[in-house]
């Protein structure tokens, strides 16, 4: 019986609060936490940059909990420094051609490969993986799930500005993760021999030197068994992260269990997909999604509702209900980015929003 466990992944802008400027901060925040917070603390390909990622979790209560102390012990390294941390997918103002790359031959090579497409990558993301181990049923649920993916990344738009522009999206930053190549919506596959086909082709051939290099917005994880699921901007409030993690969590328990009982959601084309995902980046909560099945547009808080109508029969198994509750809050009173342009109409001030990003970063701690 699958346990579908569950792993957080957070990153987290650094903050100079003096100018409200993302600061380049030397990894010094990463060799601190080494020390003192079991290596769950890692540098990521700009020193701007904080990722933080909880242990195997039984449930989203136990995550929060880890994801809370991570949270709370960063910012107070941070603080040590003279700096901040701040949740939000795109810094509201810094450019970043100012900001420095973490020396690393990984970071190096990806640099010298993607160029300006890298460099300019500095966003910040929510992963969550769930514990599956038997890689066929992985691939198919990872198949199926991709239709909730703009559902669920509606929850957490958190990005409406960059390089001091509001972009008129609710979620800016996978606009800027385009560039890279093997994102967005992945297609389906067959099995799993059929996906690590896919994967020793690109290898052989040197698009790849392994399958981390894959950034879908879902992905069977090349070295654990858990299906990562990777569209959405890291939330401001640690409850929105539990909330959109539990929910994920609800849909592949969902999925899982109707291929026990030998039922199926339907199978959309990625094409399809990625017009629901365009509109959750625009307009997040506030746009229509469509229903493929009886192709009409639909409010997405219409059809969000009727996703946890579906996850419903899961949730009390997978202890998360109360997790869950917070999804209704969202729906009720916007994301982050509504938050942040909510802010910003008031101050008319890039920086005041910064410094509501920072506060919010630490409300639930």
């Amino acid at each position: 019986m699958e346990k579908f466990t569950l792993g957080v992944e957070e990153e987290y802008m650094v903050v100079n609060p003096m100018s409200r400027e993302l600061a380049s901060h030397d990894q010094k925040i990463v060799e601190i936490a080494a020390k003192v917070l079991n290596d769950q603390v890692k540098a990521e390909m700009h020193q701007a940059v904080v990722e933080v990622g909880s242990g195997i979790c039984r449930d989203a209560e136990e995550a929060r909990k880890d994801i809370v102390r991570l949270r709370k012990g960063v910012a107070e390294i941070a603080a040590s420094l003279g700096l901040r941390i701040g949740a939000s997918g795109t810094h509201p103002f810094s450019h970043w051609s100012q900001q420095l790359i973490t020396p690393n031959p990984r970071y190096d090579a990806i640099v010298n490969e993607m160029q300006e497409a890298a460099r300019s990558n500095l966003i910040f993301g929510l992963h969550v993986h769930v514990g599956i181990s038997d890689k066929n049923t992985a691939i198919h649920i990872m198949n199926t799930a991709r239709y909730f993916l703009p559902h669920i990344y509606a929850l957490s738009c958190n990005s409406p500005f960059w390089e001091g522009r509001n972009t008129g999206f609710k979620s800016f930053r996978t606009k800027v993760f385009d560039k890279f190549p093997r994102t967005g919506i992945p297609d389906d596959f067959a099995d799993w021999d059929d996906y690590k086909n896919y994967v020793n082709l690109l290898i052989k051939t040197g698009c790849i030197d392994n399958a981390k290099k894959i950034w879908w917005d879902v992905r069977v994880h090349p070295f654990f068994d858990t299906i990562e699921f990777r569209i959405c901007d890291v939330p401001m409030r640690v409850e929105e992260s539990i909330a959109i993690a539990a929910l994920f969590q609800a849909v592949v328990a969902k999925l899982y269990k109707l291929r026990q009982h030998n039922l199926s959601f339907i199978m959309y084309h990625r094409a399809l997909i990625n017009e629901n995902k365009w509109r959750a980046s625009r307009y997040g909560l506030d746009g229509k999604l469509i229903d493929f099945g009886k192709e009409v547009e639909v409010d997405t808080r219409t059809l969000i509702h009727e996703l946890l109508d579906f996850v419903d029969d899961v949730v009390d198994d997978l202890g998360n209900r109360h997790a869950l509750k917070t999804i209704e809050k969202i729906l009720a009173e916007g994301t982050g980015a509504d938050r942040q342009l909510a802010v910003f109409e008031q101050t008319k001030s890039l920086p005041a929003v910064v410094d509501y990003i920072v506060e919010q970063t630490l409300k639930d701690c």
